[in-house]
């Protein structure tokens, strides 16, 4: 009988002794394996824990993620796009239709050196002139020209300006105060040491009468004329060693000085195009950002000047909508309450609009760039501090540029923060103060108490109002009154004014600039007025648009119902509009923006004709005839500027309409496609030249 495999099994371990003790090693080799894989398995998982922490640390540091700053373009998402078209050679005739220089202006250079008897103030000064300066960027850059002028009128001694909206200002960083805070306090010195004598602050022996507030002080009136600082502030200056000086509406001496006092003009000139020097780290920040945007092609600087005071002051409420239309509508009231603006509450927006006193929303600019041949990849930067409506009002213009970037897209995170200094910690939302609690006597007896049960429930605590429910205008629909400011509000409008000096040195050296709005809300020329003012001072041949708002409304208004399907017409009259706005932007900049400030159009006073063949006079070729009677005289400039005054390289009889091309694409001029092109440039070109233009167009996607 043969033995059951069982017993086979124990038959043949107990003869063969090894067998079990092999087995039982293989089994302690193979549980070593396995937690030998399983050891391996973690370092993997350590090292890609590791390798994953090393590059959210990477985007934390390099990405852009800030309450203050938000945005989804970065440094390296946008430059990809800069390659999808060759840049167009610079002789060719649709890039100085672009970009190139106005032909007109080519000739006028900056000149604010003294030309007269402009001697070095007299010894001993009549006294100190105190200044103390509040409002926005523009109003503070007029405010100082104007008190170093009336410093220098008076003979007195200027201090070091305040400026209110720093040093007003709550959780600022300490280590830098008031006119620091903004521009170099040194270089302000030392460039107006031969002009005006300039000290830092007070004599201590008037320090003491300062806080005591028994030093004379005038509230200086808006565009006050030479003759009241001579007849008012200088018998008071002479008999107090000092006087203060409140400016509040932006400047307190008059735009359009006499004759006699024109070198004073131009020692404006000197100190807001040279003096007036933004502190190192703003400076450095904002040659920064200028190389990152010039490192592949030209590119458009374009302020939209939408903000919330000069919306309200123009009667601009029903350009927006909701709860947008509420808070211009508030704004205006209070305006009329302190008697700010004159006129209704209600005003018909429609009609501002096509009076031209509102301001070109973002996408009636896009419109018109694209019209005049600005292709979609084309750079824009967007200036301004504030941009009312938020960026949603900027989605149609990305929409017709697809490189549309700002401070904050072009710089990160820490680069922004670093120009703030170092800042203590505030709580964006603040928890409301606890109640005291009640006295003895303010006591009583509940029935709650005291009552029979089931008792009823006691009241719940009043709940202190929170306008931040709902965002920042919360307040609207819960009080009339607007609330305080926080001090995170205070915090960010002191920063506002670093963002806007960015701004403005980027747009000063932009190739191209065009402003939405010029005017801010006490209608006076804003930050866009005084950006086009000194790039008429520094280079005048540079492009800048400056559209007549009420024509450019007719036009659109026309073509509304086919505002993306131009046809041929309309875009030459488009174009035909922004040529002309190049030069008769200056006329009416010449009578209306320069009679209330002047750094807006610092023209014939700070500049000069530096081509022998430029001379302007009555006899002269229409060219100049034209701009003599935009600018008025202009003497020439002295011979050591002259030297190596080259002509302009095209021929001279070459005009802006000369350099325009055939409307064959006039159809979708807004889509990146190449089927419109070949569709519509069936027709021949009339000569070799508009031929060129045309292929031009086709490789770089002008009017598509």
């Amino acid at each position: 009988m043969l033995p059951s495999p069982p017993s086979l099994l124990f038959t043949h371990l107990h003869s063969n002794p090894n067998f079990l003790v092999r087995t039982r090693l293989m089994k302690g080799e193979g549980r070593m394996a396995f937690k030998s894989r399983l050891k391996w398995v973690g370092l993997l998982g350590l090292c890609l824990s590791v390798l994953s922490l090393f590059t959210h640390f990477l985007l934390a540091r390099y990405g852009i993620s800030s309450d203050f700053h938000s945005s989804t373009i970065t440094i390296f998402s946008w430059r990809p796009i800069f390659d999808h078209h060759p840049l167009l050679p610079t002789t060719s005739p649709l890039y100085r239709r672009l970009w190139g220089p106005v032909k007109h202006l080519e000739s006028l250079h900056p000149h604010a050196n003294p030309r007269g008897n402009f001697a070095a103030p007299k010894l001993p000064s009549n006294g100190y002139i105190f200044v103390r300066i509040q409002g926005g960027f523009h109003e503070i850059r007029n405010g100082i020209c104007d008190a170093v002028v009336v410093a220098r009128l008076l003979n007195a001694t200027l201090v070091i300006p305040e400026l209110q909206s720093t040093t007003s200002s709550k959780g600022i960083s300490s280590q830098f105060k008031s006119f620091a805070y903004l521009y170099n306090e040194d270089q302000f010195m030392v460039a107006l040491a031969e002009h005006v004598k300039v000290e830092k602050t007070l004599p201590k022996h008037l320090k003491g009468a300062r806080r005591k507030k028994t030093i004379p002080s005038f509230k200086a009136p808006f565009s006050a004329s030479p003759y009241y600082y001579i007849h008012n502030v200088l018998p008071v200056l002479t008999k107090h060693s000092v006087v203060e000086l409140v400016i509040s509406e932006g400047g307190c001496l008059q735009a359009v000085l006499p004759s006699n006092l024109e070198e004073l003009q131009r020692l404006r000139c000197r100190v807001a195009f040279h003096a007036l020097r933004f502190r190192e780290e703003v400076q450095e920040l904002a040659k920064r950002l200028l190389y990152r945007l010039q490192a592949r092609r030209p590119f458009i600087a374009y302020d939209p000047g939408m903000t919330r005071d000069a919306l309200a002051y123009h009667g601009c409420a029903e350009l927006f909508q909701d709860v947008h239309t509420e808070l211009i509508q508030h704004r205006r009231a209070w305006m009329l309450k302190r008697g700010m603006v004159k006129g209704k509450l209600s005003v018909n927006s429609s009609e501002q609009r096509l009076n031209g006193s509102c301001p070109l929303m973002p996408e009636e600019v896009g419109i018109l760039l694209r019209a005049y041949g600005y292709s979609w990849d084309t750079i824009v930067y967007v200036a301004g501090g504030e941009i009312f409506g938020g960026r949603r009002t900027l989605i149609p213009f990305h929409a017709m540029f697809e490189n549309v970037v700002d401070r904050t897209s072009l710089s990160t995170y820490w680069e922004l923060h670093r120009i703030y200094g170092r800042e203590a910690n505030l709580d964006p939302h603040p928890r409301p103060p606890k109640s005291p609690p009640l006295s003895k006597e303010d006591r009583k007896i509940d029935p709650w108490t005291t009552g029979p049960r089931p008792r009823p429930l006691p009241p719940p605590p009043a709940r202190p109002k929170s306008y931040n429910i709902e965002g920042w205008w919360g307040w609207v629909a819960e009080s009339d009154n607007e609330p305080e400011a926080s001090v995170v509000e205070l915090r960010t409008n002191a920063h506002k004014l670093l963002w806007e000096a960015i701004d403005y040195i980027i747009c000063v050296e932009a190739d191209v600039f065009i402003p939405g709005f010029d005017r801010d809300g006490k209608g006076h020329p804003s930050f866009a007025g005084l950006v086009m003012g000194h790039r008429l001072y520094q280079s005048a041949a540079s492009r800048t648009y400056r559209p007549n708002r009420k024509e450019i409304v007719k036009l659109l208004d026309e073509n509304q119902d086919h505002m993306y399907q131009a046809n041929q017409t309309w875009l030459r009259s488009i174009r035909r509009q922004m040529r002309k706005s190049l030069l008769d932007g200056l006329t009416e900049a010449s009578t209306k923006s320069k009679a209330i400030s002047f750094l807006s159009h610092p023209v014939p006073e700070c500049s000069c004709l530096g081509s022998e063949n430029a001379t302007i006079s009555a006899h002269a070729n229409p060219p100049y005839s034209q701009l003599h009677s935009l600018l008025g005289p202009v003497r020439r400039c002295p011979a050591w500027m002259t030297k190596g005054d080259s002509v302009s390289e095209f021929n001279s009889k070459e005009t802006e309409e000369d350099l325009d091309e055939p409307d064959y694409l006039a159809g979708l001029f807004f889509g990146n496609g190449s089927s419109g092109e070949s569709e519509s440039g069936s027709g021949g070109a009339s000569n070799k030249e508009e031929t060129h233009i045309e292929d031009q167009e086709e490789l770089e996607g002008g009017e598509r």
